[in-house]
């Protein structure tokens, strides 16, 4: 099984980066759906390896045309990293509250499929909507601090719905969505991590297994960034709506699994 899920990482990293969404929305659902550990090491698990990618992707793109938004780039990374402490205490209390795995991760899958079904309509119709160019730096934080309380708190990195909110809020074109994104991503996760110390509340996990994780994760990454670089944005879009279908279809299986153990 871990082979399984170094395999995964790999291609849901190289797929991460070249569209932006981090990998850890595919990582997440497909351990859901293979493997038997807890919630919150599954959670871990993802946005650690995340965590490793994101910031193999950033460094990498400073040598890239497309850069981060100097603008609204501050503010979004302050709003990803308070939101990234944010989700993780509201994971904290759902998981205190509930006291039942697999509720949460009910909860959790529900919630991507909603999120990754409305991604997937505004993609296709994205034309037709009218985007907004949010410049003032009260929305970039109010922006960053909603879309890091969901990578915390699904331990997905932040994913599809960056890329829609980056698209309408700020209008900014695929390429440029994925850089943000990433950078958001990025600081949400260190922000979950160090909550994660502070509380004392590291989940069980296997050290070698999220080394090879990360280790597949920086790999893909790089293969990413490098596939990203020759494609245009067309191309990035259509690779990004065939994931989010996949996306659905997966957190919808994963919704009646844990369904069928609470």
């Amino acid at each position: 099984m871990e082979i399984v899920l170094v395999i995964v990482t790999f291609f849901a990293t190289v797929l991460g980066a070249i569209s932006g969404i981090g990998g850890g929305v595919i990582i997440k659902p497909v351990m859901d759906a293979l493997c038997d550990y807890p919630v919150s090491t599954i959670s871990f698990l993802s946005g650690n390896t995340v965590l490793a990618m994101t910031a193999v992707s950033l460094l990498r793109s400073r040598k890239d045309t497309i850069k981060i938004d100097t603008v609204v780039g501050f503010p979004l990374a302050l709003g990803g990293a308070l939101g990234g402490v944010v989700g993780k205490i509201i994971f904290t209390i759902v998981k205190q509250n509930t006291q039942h795995d697999a509720r949460i991760g009910m909860i959790q899958n529900i919630i991507m499929v909603v999120l990754t079904a409305t991604v997937f309509l505004y993609v296709l119709n994205k034309q037709k909507i009218r985007t907004l160019h949010m410049t003032s730096w009260i929305g970039s934080l109010s922006s960053g601090l909603a879309l890091g309380i969901f990578s915390s708190f699904l331990g997905i990195g932040g994913g599809p719905i960056n890329i829609m909110a980056l698209s309408y809020l700020f209008s900014m074109d695929s390429k440029h969505a994925a850089i943000n994104s990433l950078y958001i991503i990025f600081f949400s996760q260190v922000a979950n991590l160090l909550t994660n110390i502070i509380q004392g509340a590291i989940p069980e996990f296997s050290a070698v297994l999220l080394a090879a994780m990360m280790a597949s994760g920086i790999v893909g990454a790089m293969a990413g960034r490098t596939a990203s670089s020759k494609l245009d944005n067309r191309q990035i879009d259509r690779l990004f709506m065939i994931i989010m279908l996949v996306i659905v279809a997966l957190s919808a299986y994963n919704v009646f699994g844990y369904a069928s153990l609470g």
